[in-house]
């Protein structure tokens, strides 16, 4: 998401390396990154890791942000504070907004204790409070991803309001209300709605800049706004096969395996081939299948296709560089960069 008003300096990692390439990269030192969220509850195991990432963010006045929504993990930073001395931690309290994949629902008998336990904590403070709603993947209109864009924020808020009520005194700051999936930084964009927020609000860019078919099926974006594809060449042809199939040679390992409302693993883009799809695939190559009521080119032997992924982010952590084209030069067929990602942990 490229922001058309004012600017941040925010971002969230899912890795540790991720952590680390930003500060290798330059970007801590430079002032382009200055708050960074690691963006899964801790693992105790990591807090070593960690440490070191937040000790070489805070050299530059920069600062490490954690995922809490377990009092364990509040009591493994408090021990690690007595045994290895280090303190200032900085965290979002997780909240389920409806996925259930991680965080406390606001009703939670849990959530109190857990708010309370961090205020007191000389090991961590409270910065705010952190909703993704991946249900809203299912969305199919704006209507529906709008409804799941309220309910992250009225879950985050709900929370937020809690947290007011506990604390012995205000916050020095307003808590950060951190909201936003793809579909629902979509709809936030799309259809702005005006809400009574206790804090201040952050919404996460999701998938935003590269999309895919699932984010196609919701309808909040079209073809023409997806970047990331797949260069795969046709290895086999086989004609007789029923309807005609063919053989590429990206699999699952570079696809991925997730599904999504849209048949297949991938969508052939290349213009006069969009009547093929990865219908199946195994490891190291995939299976071309028609689309069904779409006409085109037959597949030949030694071509090279570009193919549309369901789920980008799995697709593209399969590869160690992106070639980076730009539309509006060479027809959208020159290479003008090369991107590395900060792979692994």
């Amino acid at each position: 998401m490229k922001s058309t008003e004012g600017t941040t300096h925010a971002v969230i990692v899912s890795t540790v390396a991720e952590a680390w390439g930003l500060i290798n990269g330059g970007l801590i030192a430079d002032g382009t990154v200055k708050d960074v969220l690691y963006g899964l509850p801790i693992a105790l195991t990591k807090l070593d890791d960690l440490s070191a990432v937040k000790t070489e963010l805070e050299k530059h006045g920069a600062v490490l942000r954690l995922m809490i929504d377990h009092e364990a993990q509040v009591k493994g930073l408090e021990e690690y504070m007595g045994t290895k001395g280090v303190k200032g931690w900085n965290g979002f309290i997780k909240v389920d907004a409806g996925n259930h994949r991680a965080g406390l629902v606001p009703s939670a008998p849990s959530l109190p204790s857990l708010i309370k336990t961090i205020i007191a904590s000389p090991a961590l403070d409270l910065y705010g409070f952190y909703c993704h709603a991946g249900h809203s993947y299912s969305s199919t209109s704006l209507e529906a991803a709008s409804a799941k864009l309220k309910e992250e924020l009225d879950a985050a808020n709900e929370a937020c309001t809690l947290a007011l009520s506990l604390s012995p005194t205000p916050p020095p700051v307003p808590y950060a209300i951190s909201v936003g999936s793809t579909p629902t930084a979509h709809a936030a964009s799309l259809n702005p709605q005006s809400f009574d927020l206790k804090g201040k609000l952050e919404i996460h860019a999701g998938n935003y800049p590269f999309l895919d078919l699932q984010q196609l099926a919701t309808t909040l974006v079209g073809n023409e706004r997806i970047a990331a594809t797949v260069l795969t060449t046709v290895i086999s042809s086989y004609p007789d096969r029923d309807g005609g199939e063919g053989m590429c040679d990206a699999g699952a390992l570079a696809m991925s395996k997730d599904r999504g409302p849209i048949p297949g693993f991938g969508d052939v883009v290349t213009p006069g081939w969009e009547n093929w799809r990865l219908g199946r695939i195994s490891q190291e190559h995939g299976v071309f299948t028609r689309v069904e009521g779409k006409t085109g080119k037959e597949l030949v032997v030694g071509s090279m296709l570009q193919v549309v992924g369901q789920h980008s982010c799995l697709t593209s952590a399969c590869f160690p560089w992106y070639y980076i084209v730009d539309s509006s030069e060479g027809d959208g067929k020159t290479v003008v960069d090369v991107w590395v990602p900060w792979r692994a942990w």
